[in-house]
């Protein structure tokens, strides 16, 4: 039976954009060896250009990236105006 493992690292693929952030998309996760000598690389997408950035978990609470919207929040009913 195989126990429930925390990652090393999580998988990215950094999306450049024009006068923009970049875009940190999560594509996986590495998973470490029992023996310490490797990684199990789990990816749920490939890069379109090939690259893949490493980078270990941020703790709970904790953002990896800029919010994909540039920080500008986000009306939660568009249609309706707030009092």
């Amino acid at each position: 039976m195989a126990t429930a493992q925390q990652p090393a690292y999580q998988a990215y693929t950094v999306i450049k954009r024009e006068g923009q952030d970049d875009y940190w998309l999560n594509i996986g996760a590495a998973f470490p060896h029992q023996d310490g000598d490797g990684f199990n690389v789990m990816l749920q997408a490939l890069p379109i250009g090939g690259k893949i950035v490493l980078r270990p978990p941020k703790a709970k609470g904790e953002e990896e990236q800029p919010p994909a919207n540039n920080g500008k929040r986000r009306q939660e009913n568009p249609g309706r105006s707030r009092r």
